[in-house]
């Protein structure tokens, strides 16, 4: 079960630096799958993603409260937005356009269900 896990973590590690490039392929998904697959097949390979200094913050927030903060939020509709638009002003048939526009309206409507944290700094008083 150990050698599965590790296989589908490194297929989901793999398809989540590939969705940085690709519009469609969506990023945080994979890298979450990737930290569960590896929590439970490598050490190590789990201790890298959270030593990361993107994807660990992350991770640790969904890990922990199942939840993202609103800066990694507004981060990612603004990557969304960026990669349908400039995908959209590149195609030149209509239905390819209300595909992406459906696609994009659907997307959006996952991310904005995931629930959002505000981070609370404590500050210690004297």
């Amino acid at each position: 079960m150990r050698w599965l896990y590790l296989g589908v973590g490194i297929t989901a590690l793999l398809l989540g630096i590939l969705g940085i490039f690709l519009p469609i392929l969506p990023t945080t998904p994979f890298i979450l799958l990737a930290a569960a697959c590896f929590a439970r097949s490598s050490e190590r390979l789990h201790d890298f993603l959270l030593g990361n200094r993107i994807t660990g913050p992350i991770i640790y927030e969904w890990c922990q409260y199942r939840s993202v903060s609103r800066r990694v939020k507004r981060w990612v509709y603004f990557m969304i937005i960026l990669s349908f638009g400039s995908s959209i002003l590149m195609v030149s048939s209509y239905w390819l356009k209300s595909m992406l526009i459906a696609l994009l309206m659907i997307l959006m409507f996952f991310i904005w269900r995931i629930p959002v944290r505000d981070t609370v700094i404590y500050s210690k008083e004297n």
